[in-house]
């Protein structure tokens, strides 16, 4: 009886750590979980059941390393929201899987993604044929961005940031035929003389959308 009253207010108090925890973390989708959030929830998981099961060592043993971890998470969050560079290299790049109709293999991969995997989250969304889309990403969350070609002719639009966190992204000006010079004469226009001022730049039809930091 001893053992089962112990278990229970160990499993309370844990459960109640964790809620506490992943409350101060921040909010997020399941399929929003960058690498790093899913690594520390395995791993502060793993203490946690590690804790309820083990009663020679008190409670406070797993909760000091699950807070340790928590610390590093949002140390590691706010690093990210800082520098892309950072980001990318925690959790990837978003990267194009068909473009204007064309699968790219050498990108799935690179991913190892497969066709199978290409092909149902298509349908969930509710594409059938490859060749009706424009582009198509692959997010690092692991879901699939999808632009049609239907969407393109009847918004004209461009589906691509031209900057992110003050980086000039070269990939989608090439895409949207367009070049850096191109770019920092529009910037001028606005204002802006440099790109590190600005969070986020996009072109949607014809127009030239700027965010700054």
């Amino acid at each position: 009886m001893n053992d089962f009253v112990l278990m229970g207010s160990r499993t309370l108090l844990m459960y109640l750590a964790i809620l506490i925890i992943f409350r101060v973390m921040g909010k997020r989708e399941v399929g929003e979980l960058s690498i790093l959030d899913l690594v520390v929830f395995v791993m502060i998981g793993d203490l946690a059941v590690g804790a309820i099961e083990n009663h020679d060592e008190t409670s406070l043993n797993s909760i000091l390393p699950m807070g340790f971890l928590m610390v590093i998470q949002i140390i590691f969050a706010y690093l990210s929201i800082k520098s892309k560079k950072f980001r990318s290299l925690v959790d990837g790049d978003p990267v194009i899987i068909i473009n204007k109709g064309i699968i790219d293999e050498s990108v799935m991969r690179k991913q190892r993604y497969n066709l199978d995997d290409l092909m149902a989250q298509l349908r969930g969304q509710g594409v059938f044929n490859v060749s009706d889309v424009e582009y198509a990403i692959l997010e690092t969350s692991g879901d699939l961005s999808i632009l049609e070609k239907k969407e393109i002719k009847r918004k004209g639009l461009s589906p691509f940031p031209l900057i992110m966190d003050g980086v000039i992204q070269q990939k989608v000006l090439k895409e949207i035929n367009k070049d850096e010079k191109w770019l920092r004469q529009e910037l001028k226009k606005k204002g802006y003389h440099t790109e590190k001022r600005i969070s986020l730049a996009s072109y949607v039809d014809g127009t030239l959308f700027v965010d700054e930091k």
